[in-house]
């Protein structure tokens, strides 16, 4: 095996590096021929649930792109059945749960996690890559708190997330309640990751965007700030990340994470301006892969330099790779930003 990479490490704690690191959310599957192959025969799920097969689809990215760290292939939402959820991935739709959150009875019906007993198919997928397969970090991860709260109160995907506000507005009991269940399952859930062997851990709150940042403050911070500070103490890189959150960004820099993970609406500059000193990950739009290659270097010149201003940049893009994208350009990109950020290293000294 290839000396182990540990540029994308370095990065996530703010010291200078050769190049700028890369990966992609969502690299592994979608755009992938091989994973389609794969997919045709199996479900997410039971990809999940085979360790060996699993692996295969988390390390494909490394292999074919060449990028700086592998993301665990799995779902937000598989550790919610270990609670009591019952959530299904439906194609075409996204998790679907027939049991949803209406009452402080339903929070109290759910019960704790035990990655062990719950998810050791994740555990053991984990170990296979550590151990004999990959010489990059493996990136653990888990669903925030609203996240996950927004799937269950809803029953499913939702585009404005009504129900979950209200519940969290008129039954805030019940909410901090939720909140408290979640953030235990959480910790429980990195804890049992990095212990297997995950090298960074990104937290994704995907759809907190749609709070204000008042609201942000006194319904989600309190338990982002408890499960970040239980985190630490396994002293590996923390990512946050959300969509079309760019006006928490601040509140995020307060948490104690190592790394604040920006979509593509908030330029690496702005939220430099806005105090953010914390190492950034992000953020090409990730619809200019479609684009011509020129956009796309010129977009990606931009955000490298950006980027290399203050120490600790990880370039990703600003949400997740889709099923159009034609992995010969991510395969090209990752070679462009390795070559052009070395080269703007040098030049910086």
């Amino acid at each position: 095996m290839k000396a182990f990479n540990d540029t994308l490490l370095r990065a996530a704690r703010g010291e200078r590096t050769d190049y700028t690191p890369v990966w992609y959310m969502r690299q592994a599957g979608r755009s992938q021929p091989e994973y389609r192959e794969i997919k045709e025969k199996y479900s997410l799920e039971e990809i999940t649930h085979q360790p060996e097969l699993c692996a295969y689809v988390t390390r494909l990215p490394v292999e074919n792109y060449n990028v700086d760290a592998a993301i665990l292939y799995k779902d937000i939402v598989t550790p919610l059945p270990g609670i009591g959820v019952d959530v299904k991935i439906k194609a075409g739709v996204g998790p679907v749960i027939s049991n949803p959150i209406r009452t402080v009875a339903d929070v109290e019906k759910l019960g704790d996690f035990n990655a062990k007993e719950h998810t050791p198919f994740v555990l053991e997928t984990i170990k296979l890559l550590t151990q004999e397969q990959l010489n990059v970090p493996l990136i653990g991860f888990a669903g925030a708190p609203f996240t996950l709260a927004s799937y269950m109160i809803e029953g499913g995907p939702s585009r404005n997330y009504n129900k979950t506000k209200s519940f969290m507005v008129s039954e805030p009991r019940s909410w901090f309640a939720l909140m408290d269940k979640l953030g235990d399952m959480i910790i429980a859930d990195i804890t049992a990751q990095v212990e297997a062997g995950a090298k960074a851990i990104q937290i994704f709150d995907s759809w907190v965007g749609a709070l204000n940042v008042e609201d942000y403050r006194v319904f989600i911070k309190p338990v982002m700030t408890r499960i970040f500070g239980e985190l630490r103490k396994e002293n590996v890189p923390l990512i946050q990340f959300g969509v079309g959150a760019s006006h928490l960004v601040n509140e995020w820099n307060d948490l104690p994470i190592d790394v604040v993970g920006l979509d593509w609406r908030m330029p690496i500059r702005k939220a430099r301006e806005l105090g953010v000193m914390k190492p950034v990950q992000g953020n090409l739009d990730p619809s200019l892969l479609l684009a011509d290659w020129s956009v796309i270097e010129q977009r990606t010149k931009d955000i490298i330099d950006q980027g290399l201003e203050v120490p600790g940049h990880i370039f990703n893009l600003g949400h997740g790779v889709f099923p159009e994208v034609d992995p010969d350009v991510l395969k090209r990109l990752t070679t462009f930003i390795h070559e052009y950020s070395r080269e703007r290293v040098n030049q910086l000294g």
